[in-house]
């Protein structure tokens, strides 16, 4: 009986096996299919563009047959000297395009099985491959809505009220507190930008957005600069939300995302890295009517596509 349990055990051992290398074969071949599009997953050198290699089989690497070249699939990516299973970083990347509000590295950790600072080293260069749809110098037009929001920064009351500070006051807030600027059309994509002040603003609009669109901004005084050069539509937050079409409700929609991510799943965002959480929530609000699987081979894509990146390369043993 005990030998017939033993027998029983093993293969249903060697059969898990079996699965997760077939798996791990498949989230390979995904891998190399969005490295090289143009010739259905096989290699082509980095160094001088040849699509004739060596299959190193034992190392999942190749050899270019015109300059002896050595890379992987992953090598000249983000995913660059990575450690992890290619069934991982697939897992990784669709638990993020799931994530409607973000996902925090704790979780991550959890469900991939690994270190937090793997998970959370990775998530940002999965943040990076996706700001490359996120990115500024581009020209918005139609209808833009603007406005901008404040976030981290938050200064804890003493324990004693007698000891207590204003905290409206200017010199009793964080340095750390930042605000975040979004630019969205309506119907179209958003353009998040971190700056010190709401005040910034008016800059961006006049870099990203086409002098004949139409604008929509709430009533704060320093976006008054904006009846200069555009048709601005202002609405009084303090009496009304929408006043028969004028509004800014969609760019609203993007920062009840982007606070639910940064206040419900991460808690705290150091001013450092706020930019990457922007465009992460940015992405995510562009592509909200997409499903998952299609996301899941965007990101892909983006994340082959990427070059190494300089900010997290290395991170944990301060190579930056």
């Amino acid at each position: 009986m005990a030998q017939h349990f033993l027998l029983s055990a093993a293969s249903r051992t060697l059969s898990l096996r079996a699965i997760y290398k077939a798996g791990e074969e498949a989230a390979y071949q995904t891998f190399c299919e969005m490295r090289w599009p143009e010739t259905n997953g096989e290699a082509v050198c980095p160094r001088c563009s040849h699509d004739e290699t060596y299959k190193i089989t034992t190392r999942r690497k190749f050899k270019c047959k015109a300059c002896a070249h050595q890379f992987s699939v992953t090598s000249g990516t983000i995913f660059a000297s990575r450690k992890m299973d290619f069934v991982d970083l697939l897992a990784a990347i669709c638990i993020m395009v799931n994530a409607s509000k973000g996902v925090s590295m704790i979780q991550l950790s959890r469900d991939l099985d690994c270190h937090y600072k793997t998970a959370f080293v990775l998530a940002h260069k999965l943040r990076e491959a996706m700001a490359q749809e996120v990115q500024t110098g581009v020209v918005l037009g139609g209808h833009v809505e603007v406005d901008g929001a404040y976030f981290g920064g938050h200064v804890r009351p003493e324990n004693a009220k007698a000891d207590r500070k204003d905290r409206r006051l200017k010199e009793n807030r964080s340095d750390k507190r930042r605000v975040v600027v979004a630019l969205r059309e309506r119907q179209g994509r958003v353009l998040p930008f971190v700056t010190r002040t709401e005040g910034e603003g008016v800059a961006l609009v006049n870099e990203n957005v086409d002098r004949m669109a139409t604008l929509s901004a709430d009533e704060a005084s320093h976006w008054d600069l904006l009846h200069a050069g555009w048709d601005v539509e202002r609405v009084n937050h303090s009496e009304i939300y929408s006043d028969h079409g004028k509004h800014t409700n969609m760019v609203e929609s993007y920062f009840s995302r982007l606070r639910r991510m940064v206040v419900g799943q991460h808690h705290h965002v150091s001013p450092q890295y706020l930019h990457q959480y922007a465009n992460h929530s940015a992405w995510l609000e562009d592509n909200r009517r997409t499903d998952n699987g299609t996301l899941a081979h965007t990101l892909v894509s983006n994340a082959m596509g990427a070059r190494v990146s300089r900010n997290w390369k290395g991170y944990w043993q301060r190579a930056v």
